[in-house]
Order: structure tokens, then C-alpha cells, then sequence
């Protein structure tokens, strides 16, 4: 007993001269010309904390290791700050890197945690989540038939991520349905291209961004050039599509944002800490010489997509079509730990170029289009009777015989002449937008 309470007591003093040597540190920082407020350590707390550290040590049913305990502890910390703060110890650090590199394994699903449930922010494109039908919104309450409550986001995210090739179900609630339902996903190789671009008709070109990396805003260059090669000259009006685009790096939206910008602030941070306060403005050179731009926006467009969707529409340099975006304003940091860990958490709230926080409340867009989708019917046992199938008919009079059947094409029945899919009613509004302005002009 006399041993066991020399190390408890051990303990306490080693995590109280941790913290005064933080608190000391912090005291320097704040003289130093912070806020000038005075730091206390709230030793009240800290025995509580010690108390309760000592009863699991001593009372719970099985053992637990000092490390456990004290990570358990961490990452408590930082969950209970906002759903974007967490603690990645070495492995999930690791993890963290390999999903950044834009090739990894896994079910291809941006998500976050909603009220102890993993919840899709959105599906990444040609993914096996968007195959399958996984939507932005979906709350996803089991895994293999383990329910997510009381499962960390890390913990959740290792179970989908798994072997290449290998099943896994979901079991999802989703708004309009009346009873869960099981999804079953094959992982695959997940790669992210971030750009894809096309014609759409003459004149109109369609760029479509999926997420932001790095190369993102180089990428978009190369394909505007290609769709101006395509299109023997300067486009007349583009659509750009951040549909489903959960975001990404911050340095990718303010290049996309800067390809169509003259001038003026893109988007600006705001932080507690001095790094955390920055500006980021457009340089000169709009890639587009002033052409009209409809930029596509949903529920699961977020972040990134948002400071693009942000700064276009306070630039009054596009208009923003769709449906509200989802609201993700805050900015978060990587910081690496002694560990070989690290700690991401939640650093500043961004804004758009007038000063809108999207914190909470997302892109409203100039055009609010519901969730439609245009589609053939399908065809009819009975045909309808035209003037051919009366009996004694005139003929055509120009010799020509009269057709009593019409061919079409099975494959190319929900596409335009231009390969525009018919059913896409968002895009079709978007192009039919970009010729009314053209016309105007």
C-alpha cells in the first residue's frame, strides 16, 4: 500500500511540474506583449483530476496502463472542444499523411461526427462510396453491424479504411427514408484527382473540382488552357462545379479563387495566436478575361469550396447556383508532438471577402434550386396511333416511305447532343444561365 501511494504521489507531482513549467511559459509569452492577462493554474481541478486518475488506477475492473489513461485524457481535451479537434497519436499521424498524398485505400467518404454518429459531409468522386450511393447528410450507424456510438472518428475511420478488395456494410439513417438501411461497399484504391473538365456546348466549358490539394490551383489552369484549345478561342461562360467538395487545403482554394480574380481580398483568418491572423489577396490576371461564371453549390460542398464559392460571390464575379453549403468555417492546424504524434486543433474561423463568418451557416446561393432529377420515362407497352397506322392513309407525297417505328439510342436517351447528362438538372439550369447572360452581353 505504502508503495503503491508513493507512486500516485510521484504522478501527481510529475503532471503538476509539467503543467507549472506550461503555465510558466505561458506567463513569459503574455508579458511578452500578448493580452497581458495573468495565468493561474486551476489547481482545484488539477485534484480532481489526480483523484480520479488514482480510483481507475486502483478500483477498475481490469488494469490500465499509465498511457492509456493519461491519451484517453488528451484526447477527452480536444473532443470536447469542437468535432474538428483531435489527438493522432503515431500511427494515425502516419495514416493522417498517407490519405494527404491523394492515394490511399478506403471507401472514398469525407465525414465528420455528429452526435456520436459518423456523419458524410460527402462522397469523393468515382469512389466506391459514390458508386454505391452515399449521400451528403447521411448519418452512418454501424459498421459491419458495430454500432459507431461511442466510437472516436479516428477509431471509426481505420475501421472503413480496412483491405483493398475487402466488403464492409454500412448501416445508414438518411433524411426522407423511414427506416435505416444497409449499404455494402467494396474498398478500393482511392485516387483523388482533384480537377476533370469538358465542353458542354460551344462557347461553355464545365470545370469540375472534387477537393483541394496543392496542385489544385495549377491544375485548374491547365485545364481552362485545354478547354480554350478545344474550344478555338476564349470561352463565353464556365460552370464550375463544388458539389460534394468537402474542401481541402487552404493555399488550393485562394489559388482557384485567384485564377478569376483581378484584385481584392480573397478571404481573410482570425485567431487568438498572431499566426492564426492572415490575409490572402488576388493578384492581377483573371484567366477568364471577365467571362461569366455559374458556380455550382450543396450541402456537401464545405471549407475550401466554401472560400472559393465566398469570394466569387462577394466579388459579384459569379453567380452561386444550388442549395446552401455546409457551413465548415473554421480553419484547423497540425501540430506535431514530442511523441511522434500530433495534435489538430481548431486555430482560427475564416471570412469571406465582405466579412461573412460561414461558421455554422454556409454559402446561401443567388439561385436556390431544389434537389431535382431530370430523366427519361420509360417506355410504354402501348404505342401511341399516329396518321401511318390509319388504315388507308395518305402517303407522304414526296416518295419518301413513312417510318411507323422511331430509333433511338438506348445509351444516349438521357444526354444531349453535347453529351450533357439530361438528368443532372442542376448543371442544365447552370448552362441554360451562362447562355441568357451571354445573349445579354
Amino acid at each position: 500500500m505504502f508503495k503503491q501511494k508513493n507512486i500516485f504521489i510521484l504522478f501527481v507531482g510529475c503532471c503538476l511540474g509539467v503543467l507549472i513549467s506550461t503555465a510558466g511559459s505561458a506567463l513569459a509569452d503574455k508579458s511578452t506583449g500578448q493580452d497581458g492577462q495573468v495565468v493561474t493554474l486551476p489547481f482545484e481541478e488539477l485534484r480532481t483530476f489526480t483523484e480520479i486518475f488514482g480510483r481507475i488506477k486502483q478500483d477498475y475492473v481490469e488494469p490500465v496502463t499509465d498511457k492509456q489513461l493519461l491519451e484517453s485524457a488528451i484526447r477527452g481535451m480536444l473532443v470536447g472542444l469542437d468535432p474538428h479537434s483531435s489527438y493522432l497519436n503515431t500511427e494515425e499521424y502516419k495514416e493522417l499523411k498517407v490519405g494527404t498524398t491523394g492515394r490511399f485505400g478506403g471507401l472514398g467518404i469525407q465525414v465528420t461526427m455528429e452526435d456520436g454518429f459518423v456523419k458524410v459531409i460527402s462522397p469523393i468522386d468515382d469512389t466506391p462510396a459514390q458508386r454505391a450511393g452515399i449521400e451528403s447528410g447521411d448519418l452512418i450507424i454501424k459498421l459491419d453491424e458495430q454500432p459507431v456510438k461511442g466510437m472516436t472518428l479516428t477509431n471509426a475511420v481505420r475501421i472503413m479504411r480496412g483491405d483493398v478488395g475487402s466488403e464492409i456494410v454500412l448501416t445508414i439513417v438518411r433524411k426522407g427514408k423511414d427506416a435505416p438501411f444497409n449499404v455494402t461497399l467494396v474498398r478500393d484504391i482511392i485516387k483523388v484527382k482533384s480537377v476533370r473538365s469538358r465542353i458542354l456546348e460551344d462557347g461553355f466549358g464545365y470545370l469540375r473540382i472534387s477537393s483541394f490539394q496543392s496542385p489544385t490551383g495549377a491544375a485548374v489552369k491547365e485545364a481552362l488552357n485545354t478547354l480554350k484549345k478545344e474550344n478555338g478561342g476564349p470561352l463565353e461562360g464556365l460552370v464550375l462545379d463544388l458539389r460534394n467538395n468537402p474542401g481541402g487545403v487552404l493555399d488550393g482554394a485562394v489559388s482557384v479563387s485567384d485564377t478569376f480574380l483581378d484584385s481584392g481580398k480573397i478571404v481573410y483568418t482570425e485567431g487568438r495566436i498572431k499566426d492564426s491572423q492572415m490575409d490572402f489577396n488576388a493578384t492581377p490576371g483573371d484567366l477568364l478575361d471577365g467571362a461569366p461564371i455559374v458556380v455550382l453549390i450543396n450541402a456537401g460542398s464545405a471549407s475550401a469550396s466554401e472560400i472559393v464559392a465566398g469570394a466569387l460571390q462577394d466579388h459579384k464575379r459569379a453567380i452561386i447556383m444550388g442549395t446552401k453549403s455546409f457551413g465548415k468555417g473554421s480553419v484547423q492546424t497540425i501540430m506535431p508532438t514530442g511523441n511522434g504524434g500530433a495534435v489538430k486543433i481548431t486555430t482560427a474561423r475564416y471570412f469571406t471577402p465582405s466579412g461573412r463568418s460561414i461558421q455554422a451557416t454556409g454559402i446561401e446561393p443567388d439561385i436556390e434550386l431544389e434537389r431535382l432529377k431530370l430523366e427519361s420515362l420509360g417506355a410504354s407497352k402501348f404505342k401511341p396511333i399516329k396518321e401511318a397506322d390509319l388504315s388507308r392513309h395518305l402517303t407522304n407525297g414526296d416518295g419518301k416511305k413513312t417510318e411507323k417505328s422511331e430509333k433511338t439510342k438506348e445509351n444516349d436517351k438521357d444526354k444531349d447532343s453535347k453529351g450533357v447528362d439530361m438528368r443532372d438538372y442542376p448543371l442544365k439550369e447552370a448552362l441554360n444561365l451562362l447562355k441568357g447572360i451571354a445573349i445579354l452581353r
